[in-house]
């Protein structure tokens, strides 16, 4: 990995931020999912060197838990186009950290256990510049979709799966937007899931680019092995 990057044209480089305060309780694991190894590195260290591969990005800003011991020692930390800040209790709160120091107009924020997104992907997303809208990468469910009663163990009824998608990241706004938009939810005391949710609920546009299948989270034990695959036949097609 280079240890320098600059960009010719200013104007149309971008920052990344990657929330990474999570503990990832659900890869049953004693470190957190971000410093698992696939293929002999990291997730987060494969998160990081795809995002930086493409020529438009040339900030990452990482957002790590205030007890994080690991990153700082990873060999990826020692490059100059990388900083980190310290996360919060959130998601929300880690990205608004983030955001404070960001020096592109548009910011992408991605999660650090998505290794997989294409930059073709990323391409198409970095396109919403020129329109003034942002938007995220997002895929049309297929499967039929139920929505269960409160205590979650019966069907209330199917919904219509045509007006559904699943969201993926990065999610890519212009930069005071969403930190506003982050600002307005939190002190109103509405829930954000992704930076699209903070948008939407303070009247914002989000475009939906359509992303590859196999940009997926690891989240669970055995997605680590699908991240294995998808990033080895990634690296054929090249």
């Amino acid at each position: 990995m280079e240890e320098s990057k600059t960009s010719s044209n200013a104007t149309s480089s971008f920052t990344a931020v990657i929330p990474a305060a999570g503990i990832g309780s659900r890869m049953q694991s004693d470190v957190p999912k971000q410093y698992l190894k696939i293929l002999d590195s990291t997730i987060i260290e494969h998160t990081i060197e795809r995002l930086i591969q493409h020529p438009r990005i040339d900030q990452i800003v990482v957002a790590l838990h205030p007890d994080d011991a690991v990153f700082n020692t990873l060999p990826i930390a020692k490059n100059d186009w990388l900083t980190c800040v310290v996360g919060g209790n959130n998601r929300c709160d880690s990205v608004l950290n983030g955001l404070q120091i960001c020096q592109s107009e548009w910011v992408l924020v991605h999660d650090a256990a998505r290794p997989c997104v294409r930059l073709a992907d990323i391409e198409k997303l970095l396109a919403l510049a020129n329109t003034g809208t942002g938007g995220i990468l997002a895929r049309k469910a297929t499967d039929t979709m139920k929505r269960a009663l409160p205590q979650r163990e019966t069907v209330d009824k199917t919904e219509d799966r045509n007006s559904l998608w699943h969201a993926l990241t990065p999610q890519f706004f212009p930069t005071v937007q969403l930190r506003d938009a982050l600002n307005a939810c939190a002190q109103g005391g509405l829930t954000v899931t992704d930076e699209a949710s903070a948008i939407e609920q303070t009247g914002g546009t989000v475009t939906l680019v359509e992303g590859a299948i196999d940009n997926i989270k690891v989240t669970l034990p055995l997605d680590l092995a699908l991240a294995e695959f998808y990033l080895t036949q990634q690296s054929k097609e090249q």
